[in-house]
């Protein structure tokens, strides 16, 4: 197959789609399932929360539609593969058994544009839940020393002081927020937290931009704690509540997220 190609191209945009995400993909690749070899257009191996994930795409770049026999073809190439989806990208549709044939399955059946759009929602939203993770884990950490402490070691403001410097609570709700807002691909995001130790932009008109946000400010919290917490470690001061937020509890942080978030879907 010439590289000058309509399928060759079409088949390495599909590659370079991938790629763009962050995931490892290769064209033309033949893999070992458990009955037999198959020839795979485009292979897809990524990482999401420590489980690897495999998809495999065929590229259509033909004239006639998508039969049902083509799905039910790659709906046994994805079970002898054991792959995590398959998915047929057609620039010419798809007939109605196609669609019935694809029906409450692992296989789906999108146009390039269609793929775009949907594989980045998904990667978006399992790059969200480790951010989610994320702040569970430096909530706990927050919260597991007593108020008096937190403002000992500029966690925290204190109760009479109105500086605004740094307060753990105030930057927790505004990362769990602004990750609601994204779930919902409502941007632009308000990332304003009114704490004078804030990094980065105040605004975010993407994913990407929030991401870096997202990083920004729990990189410098995470420093900051561990910063902390050695200073009460050679002070004798380190005494942590150390009892963990249970799967599907509500955090502190989250309440007041949901209750902010919401309120600004009403006005």
């Amino acid at each position: 197959m010439s590289k000058d190609s309509d399928w060759y191209i079409f088949q390495e945009d599909i590659k370079d789609h991938f790629d763009s995400l962050g995931a490892d993909a290769e064209t033309n690749v033949r893999v070992q399932g458990v009955r037999t070899c198959h020839d795979v257009d485009v292979f897809v191996k990524t990482k999401f929360l420590g489980e690897n994930i495999t998809w495999i795409v065929e590229a259509k770049h033909w004239k006639s539609k998508v039969t049902k026999a083509q799905v039910l073809a790659l709906r046994s190439i994805v079970d002898d593969i054991g792959a995590d989806r398959g998915f047929i990208i057609s620039i010419a549709g798809f007939q109605s058994g196609a669609f019935e044939a694809a029906e409450s399955t692992n296989v789906k059946l999108k146009t390039f544009d269609e793929l775009k759009s949907d594989t980045k929602g998904i990667i978006e939203a399992e790059i969200l839940k480790t951010y989610y993770k994320r702040l569970v884990l430096l909530e706990d950490r927050y919260w597991s020393h007593s108020k008096r402490v937190r403002i000992e070691y500029g966690l925290r403001h204190d109760v009479i002081d109105y500086s605004m410097q740094f307060t753990g609570q105030q930057l927790l709700t505004t990362a769990r927020t602004a990750i609601m807002a994204a779930e919902e691909r409502n941007y632009p995001i308000d990332l304003e937290s009114f704490l004078k130790e804030q990094q980065g932009e105040k605004i975010a008109h993407n994913f990407q931009q929030l991401s870096m946000w997202l990083n920004l400010n729990l990189n410098h919290f995470e420093e900051k704690l561990l910063n902390a917490e050695w200073e009460m470690y050679k002070n004798g001061d380190y005494s942590p509540d150390t009892s963990r937020t249970r799967d599907n509890e509500t955090t502190t942080t989250e309440m007041m997220a949901k209750a902010i978030y919401n309120a600004g879907k009403d006005r």
